[in-house]
């Protein structure tokens, strides 16, 4: 074998290119491409139908800061972020650390806990909206079985409520993925760690902040940032439960976006919208992977 031809020439480093090009293609067409686009009309008044608009700027940007609409959803946004990561991954980690010592029927518990993860996302909005139906729901039919009707409630028909009511699958959703996340960065921890800090005369609560949490940083940070991620961009769990109703109560970025672009016709505004929420999504990923490249580096 020579050594031309184990180093291949100028002629032969094309090749993978040229066998990375239909999907560089594919990447192109439905992913760049639409993006671009969407950029190019959050600077015009394009009603998504007609094939004339004008360009405006920065009009439809400037124009979120006067929208009471975009500031209560992105106080919406940002209670939902709150919400659905702490309480998730507060959750995921305790699941994770009650499941990974010795517990009777394990693995179908771990099923149990990871299954409302992979069940369609409109199925579980269909379930929790029967349950939380005022006449014939099973809350508040549970609340009059036990003497308790005064607490019963139109869950997701009241400003006060709707809201919450519809976190409540979220977080019930989101609780299986950091727990595996957890489990599997749990079950790497090599065991002469607690060793060693049990022969120091370290109490269960000091293994667990000086040995467990330092060890699962990397899961910490992989949990949070898709969390967070995904928190932003919301938009399904909430149009499938009350379409950001009543009034504008579930009003998040997403479904304001969606509405401005497919029932007021207000397409460059709505992606306008769309490029604030992918803005906000790449700041907050932007920590985990300058944290991931470091650590590949070290």
């Amino acid at each position: 074998m020579t050594i031309q031809s184990v180093h291949p020439g100028r002629r032969g480093r094309w090749r993978p290119w040229l066998f990375a090009l239909p999907a560089l293609a594919v990447y192109v067409v439905f992913l760049v491409y639409p993006a671009v686009s969407s950029l190019w009309f959050s600077f015009t008044d394009w009603d998504g139908l007609s094939p004339a608009y004008n360009v405006v700027g920065l009009d439809n940007y400037a124009r979120m800061f006067s929208d009471p609409v975009v500031l209560t959803a992105a106080k919406n946004n940002l209670i939902w972020s709150l919400v659905t990561i702490v309480f998730p991954v507060t959750m995921g980690l305790a699941l994770a650390m009650a499941l990974n010592g010795k517990v009777r029927g394990k693995p179908v518990l771990r099923l149990i806990f990871y299954a409302p993860g992979v069940l369609p996302l409109v199925s579980i909005a269909s379930i929790w909206g029967w349950l939380y139906n005022p006449q014939y729901g099973a809350i508040n039919s549970f609340l009059s079985l036990i003497g308790l009707d005064g607490l019963a409630q139109p869950w997701l028909g009241q400003d006060s409520t709707a809201l919450w009511a519809v976190m409540v699958p979220a977080v019930w959703l989101r609780t299986g993925f950091p727990m595996l996340l957890y489990l599997a960065a749990l079950q790497g921890i090599p065991s002469e760690l607690y060793e060693a800090a049990r022969v120091d005369g370290a109490s269960r609560w000091h293994q667990f902040w000086h040995v467990t949490m330092p060890s699962l940083r990397s899961a910490h940070y992989i949990v949070l940032a898709l969390s967070l991620i995904d928190s932003f961009k919301v938009f399904d769990m909430v149009y499938a439960m009350t379409y950001g109703g009543p009034g504008t109560a579930t009003q998040v970025m997403g479904t304001w976006m969606y509405a401005n672009v497919f029932q007021y016709y207000q397409a460059g505004y709505g992606t306008a919208i769309a490029v604030v929420i992918t803005i906000v999504a790449i700041a907050v990923g932007i920590p985990y992977v300058l944290s991931q490249t470091r650590e590949r580096a070290a």
